[in-house]
């Protein structure tokens, strides 16, 4: 009985030693190995034998991309402005000892490094240049952190920036710098727009006032060239001026007549005596 527990005992020491010994790493890891407490390998996906009670698995790393979240954090730009930017980066472990035993904890660290990169890029750029650069600040801040992180065995597969917008006081002020920018240019084309019309009504103005001055100066020609010619006409002959000058006179009786407004006709005094001069003539 003795030696069938013995024997028990034994078979499950051999099965838990070769347990122990064996070790299977999945496809997209890598097992860090330590050996009486200090590196000794890395385990690549397959089965794997270490030696039992002397190797134990320290850590086991992903080779996949990882993806890390940059969290959103207040900039100051070069003139002063405040903006809120985050990012986020993919990175992929190719040497998992260094990851493991060159940093605490590489999560945190890459993290910490890029908000500190960002915070930097961006305090050198105004305004306008941050919100409209993304590009160039995503290649300056690969360039600046790969080299960083490639001394924990890490590589910067690509950062991308998520978002980068001002802040909402820093918003708001612009929104209302705009609003009075568009206020400037309405009142600023308002005014232009009467300045024209009261050119062109000074110009119709001045252009009234010549056709009136060229239309007088007509009038007075023609007036200049009848009177001569009724004078050339005439001579000193008085009976056809008294003639045109009754006619004239009657022909304005009549308008005056049909004049709705009109409530009389004045007829001067010396009329029949003018008539009759003119017939004893």
């Amino acid at each position: 009985m003795e030696g069938l527990i013995v024997v028990g005992v034994l078979v499950a020491l051999v099965l838990v030693t070769v347990g122990m010994g064996v070790r299977i790493v999945p496809q997209g890891s890598k097992h860090i190995v330590q050996r009486l407490g200090k590196f000794h390998a890395t385990l690549t996906p397959g089965l794997n034998i270490i030696v039992p009670y002397i190797d134990s698995v320290a850590a086991r790393v992903t080779t996949k991309d990882i993806v890390l979240d940059i969290p959103s954090q207040e900039v100051i730009t070069e003139d002063n402005a405040v903006i809120i930017a985050n990012a986020v980066a993919y990175i992929n472990i190719v040497a998992p000892e260094k990851a493991i035993y060159g940093i605490e904890n590489y999560t945190i660290a890459i993290q910490t490094l890029v908000q500190t990169s960002l915070r930097s890029i961006i305090g050198e750029l105004k305004l306008d240049e941050a919100l409209s650069s993304r590009d160039r600040i995503k290649a300056r801040l690969k360039e600046t952190i790969s080299d960083d992180i490639a001394d924990w065995g890490i590589i910067l597969k690509t950062v991308e920036i998520q978002d980068i917008n001002p802040s909402p006081t820093m918003q708001k002020a612009m929104e209302e710098q705009a609003a009075a920018e568009r206020q400037r240019r309405a009142t600023v084309t308002r005014a232009e727009g009467e300045k024209q019309a009261a050119i062109l009504e000074a110009d119709g103005r001045l252009e009234a006032s010549k056709r009136d001055a060229q239309a007088q100066v007509v009038l007075a020609d023609a007036s200049r060239e009848a009177i001569e010619r009724v004078t050339l006409a005439i001579g000193d002959k008085e009976m056809p001026v008294m003639y045109l000058l009754g006619e004239r006179y009657v022909m304005a009786m009549e308008q005056m007549a049909k004049s709705p407004n009109a409530k009389m006709v004045v007829i001067p005094a010396d009329l029949p005596q003018a008539i009759k001069g003119i017939i004893n003539r």
